[in-house]
């Protein structure tokens, strides 16, 4: 039976670590699916799982915990900023503003609160432990990490902050819900009305790509090429197919107007309406059954010499006949305008003959499987640089301690940076996002195991023995109060649509269950428009805004 007693409690047998890290994360996963009143804690009862099996005396061997723990965070911090990269910068720009500006809000009047208890308290909690309990109060797992690891910098040896995170979370996902249900209450909203103005505002706003048949019929444009007519028009526009006398054929920008020629265009859906006034009519063509047939297809740019080139330097028309009309990226169509610039991943809507088509799909690729293998190089290079500039310190005058991004802080700026710009130095950014789940998960959940089991020993004796109610009641203070001033503010002064308002309250928790149940009251997509506005920079604010209090401190 010796091996047994090896597998369950030597602390320094890879077996018993994997075998311990195992159960904890499986049993974690299982029970965070389970949902009390609508609403799970989803992979952080990870953490709590792993409290428990620390509590009971399975462990590691600390160096190994902190290892796993660190490279768990490294990892997860990197993929989220792979994925909020490429809108991070956009969602500053016009009607970002103003739901940004109130998120940042949200989280310095998170940290006001926070410090407003330390001091209330007179120091009776430490000022880590508080960090502890506000990332708890905010959902946020990753400053969580942030923070500890400010504190290794620190050679911090008081109480585990972990054990104030598990105190206030619970109450941190229910009191974000609370707040939103208690604002809707407070102003009477009525979810109909509600529903209409977002439908009202939002009308026409998405330039998406629509296709027109039309028949040229204004005498004002016969005989003209059709790059003049799209200058005259002052609208972008493509035609893909023409039909002449009835001989089918690819247009380039000389191609002359007739009357009666028919033509194949595509334009934003805004602009058709002008285009059909201008050109003539709409009409009815069989493209495919023409005598020279058309096919038009999608390409799945593959190739990696393809990444960051201008869609207008390939030079489609000129050398293979055909013509490009969209782009898909991320779900979403594109005008393809020529300074377009082409990514790994993206979709490119082509058309013209079937030979021509099928040169440009070895041009760009067009293979599936390539694009499915994972893009271990960037993944491994951005962590590199992050680590490096983790790990730079700073040095400003009257601090005690040179400032570091550390090991959350360096590689989450480094994969912001590399999402949004690495296709200018040749890195292919694109990761499925099946992928890049699976590698944050992979990583929450070692961190989140790591960080349970090392706390694990004094949990219970803290919030019997020790001050873990009042862990709770900080905690709940901390979530509630910035949400209640922001939502009504945001409500009063700025005139937020609701579904956008409690959209905007869950993204700058960064709490999943909080956007869940929002999309459950709202029959639109103003919740998760709300959320993914404010999400990128208020998870870029929430992992440094800790560890930058802490260094500050000297603690």
């Amino acid at each position: 039976m010796d091996w047994i007693l090896d597998l369950l409690w030597k602390p320094d047998s890879v077996a018993h670590i994997v075998f311990l890290y195992a159960f904890v994360i499986t049993l974690g996963v299982m029970l965070g699916k389970v949902k009390i009143a609508g609403i799970s804690l989803g992979v952080t009862f990870v953490l709590f799982v792993g409290i428990i099996m620390g509590h009971f005396g399975f462990t590691a061997n600390s160096e190994i915990l902190h290892f796993i723990r660190d490279f768990g965070l490294i990892i997860f911090v990197f993929c989220i900023g792979l994925q909020v990269g490429p809108s991070f910068f956009s969602s500053f720009k016009k009607g970002g503003m103003s739901l940004n500006f109130l998120a940042v809000c949200i989280v310095l009047l998170n940290l006001a609160v926070a410090i407003a208890c330390y001091f209330i308290w007179n120091g009776r909690i430490q000022l880590p432990m508080i960090m502890g309990i506000m990332y708890g109060a905010v959902t946020n797992t990753p400053g969580l990490g942030a923070s500890q690891e400010a504190l290794t910098q620190l050679n911090y040896h008081g109480p585990q902050v972990a054990l104030g995170y598990a105190c206030a979370y619970p109450l941190g996902v229910v009191g974000i819900i609370a707040t939103t249900i208690a604002i809707r209450y407070i102003f009477h909203i009525d979810f109909n009305e509600e529903e209409k103005k977002w439908n009202e505002e939002t009308e026409g706003t998405h330039q998406k790509p629509m296709m027109l048949q039309l028949e040229v019929h204004n005498e004002a444009i016969f005989g003209k090429t059709l790059t003049t007519v799209s200058n005259f028009l002052g609208r972008s526009l493509v035609c893909s197919r023409i039909r002449k006398e009835g001989e089918v054929s690819i247009p380039n920008s000389d191609t002359i107007l007739n009357q009666g020629d028919e033509m194949l265009v595509t334009c934003s859906e805004q602009d058709a309406e002008a285009i059909v006034a201008f050109i003539g009519r709409k009409t009815e063509v069989e493209w495919d059954n023409q005598d020279a047939p058309m096919v038009s297809r999608r390409i799945l740019v593959t190739k990696t010499e393809i990444n960051g080139k201008r869609l207008g330097a390939m030079n489609f028309r000129a050398m293979y006949n055909v013509n490009v009309t969209r782009v898909n990226r991320s779900g979403m169509d594109l005008f393809a305008n020529p300074n377009l610039t082409l990514q790994v991943g993206d979709r490119v809507m082509v058309v013209g003959s079937l030979d021509a088509v099928e040169r440009v799909a070895t041009v760009l690729g067009n293979s599936l499987k390539r694009l499915n293998e994972p893009n271990i190089i960037t993944v491994f290079v951005g962590i590199f640089f992050g680590i490096l500039l983790g790990c730079l310190p700073i040095s400003f005058p009257g601090m005690p301690t040179p400032v570091k991004l550390g090991l959350a802080g360096g590689p989450l700026v480094v994969a912001i940076l590399i999402g949004r710009f690495g296709y200018k130095i040749k890195l292919v950014t694109y990761t499925t996002q099946s992928a890049n789940l699976m590698l944050r998960e992979v990583g929450i959940t070692l961190f989140l195991a790591s960080i349970g089991i090392e706390a694990g020993a004094n949990f219970f004796d803290t919030v019997i023995h020790g001050d873990g109610l009042l862990y709770v009641l900080i905690g709940l203070l901390i979530t509630v109060i910035p949400l209640m001033i922001v939502g009504i503010c945001g409500r009063v002064f700025y005139k937020t649509n609701y579904f956008i308002l409690i959209g905007l309250l869950s993204g700058s928790m960064t709490d999943p269950p909080a956007l869940a149940y929002a999309n459950q009251v709202s029959a639109s997509d103003a919740p998760a428009v709300g959320y993914s506005t404010v999400y990128p920079l208020t998870m870029f604010l929430r992992i440094l805004v800790g560890q930058l209090v802490l260094l500050i401190a000297g603690i």
